[in-house]
């Protein structure tokens, strides 16, 4: 089986020949591997075998000035296309750290949702020549992301403060941004879809918790928030077609009102905040399809990695509904002869 095919099993929870097996190294990772001997130029997933998932991403940001306001040799700050002024130091694999947002106020919001354009060049045109095809022909999944809710509102353009204030003082204000941002997701990517582009299932990302709880209530969810994830999974089912919510945090209190959305699949289940992923297969694996739920922190330490998987995958392949990933991505701390025994183990456990 290739990828397609194994995934589209696990949406349809059936067997296949193994769960799919998909993640994302950090680029510190990969830099790892390639002096532990992974050979420079073998794409990982070829390496170990893994499944191949390629994405299409498009530009709906108010192309706001790019500049570096500083440098040094630790670190430099720069504006963003959204409006935000970030830090972002120079060590392997670190975390930019937000100093200022300045689309805050309904006034700066028209001016930006003015610049929200639906320009043809805002479409990766030529990336999708160079390589739709061939990701065809090889049997990739092919993810459209769009880029809407929550998460990107508050980490990409408001701040996380500004908005969980507006969403219970100007709630008129959060919406017009949710639709906005839904609005410009789903016309570009219908465009793009139109010109014969089409792909497998529609992503977001929308981090919706932290650890042990959510951002907001299962009540504030359900009036600001749910209708755009609702709108989002009719979008991509009337297309014929998945959608993967991801979501880091612990959303277990928002878990009823998720599903009633309609999606078809949820990641991370981050361990390290809260989620249990052989709880949730028992309560929600009819209806999901489950990606993640297998705790980052352990796969340096290869005993205990094992030993996770030795628990919990036997029990999430059943009846399919299941794709093998970390709750999170792979750091550097994991070896390349880790990362070797782990994916053994994962083919072995998963086989059907």
């Amino acid at each position: 089986m290739n990828s397609y095919e194994r995934i589209k099993r696990m949406y349809e929870h059936r067997d296949a020949d193994r769960i799919p097996i998909v993640d994302k190294p950090w680029d510190g990772t990969i830099r790892r591997w390639h002096n532990e001997g992974m050979p420079k130029g073998v794409d990982w997933r070829d390496y170990f075998g893994a499944d191949k998932v390629s994405t299409i991403s498009i530009d709906i940001s108010p192309r706001m000035p790019e500049r570096i306001l500083e440098e040094t040799d630790r670190y430099y700050i720069a504006t963003s296309p959204w409006g935000v002024t970030m830090k972002h130091f120079k060590e392997e694999d670190s975390t930019p750290e937000f100093l200022d947002f300045t689309i805050t106020t309904e006034e700066a919001w028209e001016k930006a949702k003015q610049q929200m354009t639906l320009d043809d060049d805002r479409i990766p045109w030529q990336m999708l020549r160079d390589h739709y095809d061939r990701w065809r022909a090889e049997g990739h999944w092919i993810q459209g992301i769009f880029w809407f809710g929550f998460d990107v509102t508050h980490s990409w353009m408001m701040g996380t403060e500004n908005l969980l204030i507006a969403m219970l003082e100007e709630p008129e204000l959060v919406e017009d941004m949710f639709a906005t941002y839904l609005d410009r997701s789903e016309r570009l990517f219908s465009r793009l879809w139109d010109a014969g582009y089409h792909f497998d299932e529609m992503f977001w990302y929308d981090d919706m918790g932290y650890k042990g709880t959510t951002f907001f209530s299962p009540a504030l969810y359900r009036s600001l928030l749910q209708p755009y994830h609702t709108r989002a999974v009719k979008w991509a089912h009337d297309h014929g077609i998945y959608a993967q919510l991801h979501s880091c945090g612990d959303v277990r209190t928002l878990l009823p009102d998720i599903v009633a959305t309609g999606v078809d699949a949820l990641n991370p289940i981050e361990v390290k905040a809260g989620m249990d992923v052989l709880k949730i297969k028992r309560e929600w694996g009819d209806r999901l399809t489950l990606r993640g739920g297998i705790n980052a922190v352990l796969w340096s330490d290869a005993e205990k990695i094992l030993a996770e998987i030795d628990e919990k995958i036997p029990v999430l392949k059943e009846n399919g509904g299941f794709i093998f990933s970390s709750d999170h991505s792979i750091p550097n701390s994991v070896s390349l002869e880790n990362m070797r025994l782990i994916m053994e183990r994962v083919r072995h456990a998963g086989s059907y």
